[in-house]
């Protein structure tokens, strides 16, 4: 992912949360995919894909079972 893809899907999160501690930070070397924090923690992966001429961006985010909250 470019500069400008990583800062553009930061943007979204914060206005589609509307959270101003989502960040993403591009990964060296660049694999076409980028790191999401929330309050510096990392909580998951954007990938990008081009298909046809169309990009997309898919944000994948692994839950584990031990950070889930217990029933009551």
């Amino acid at each position: 992912m470019t500069r400008t893809e990583t800062l553009r899907v930061q943007r979204y999160l914060r206005e589609k949360f509307d959270n101003e501690d989502f960040n993403v930070k591009e990964r060296r070397p660049s694999d076409g995919t980028a790191e999401v924090l929330l309050d510096d923690e990392f909580i998951g992966v954007v990938y990008r894909d081009e298909d046809e001429g169309e990009v997309s961006f898919a944000f994948h985010m692994t839950i584990l079972d031990m950070d889930l909250p217990s029933t009551s």
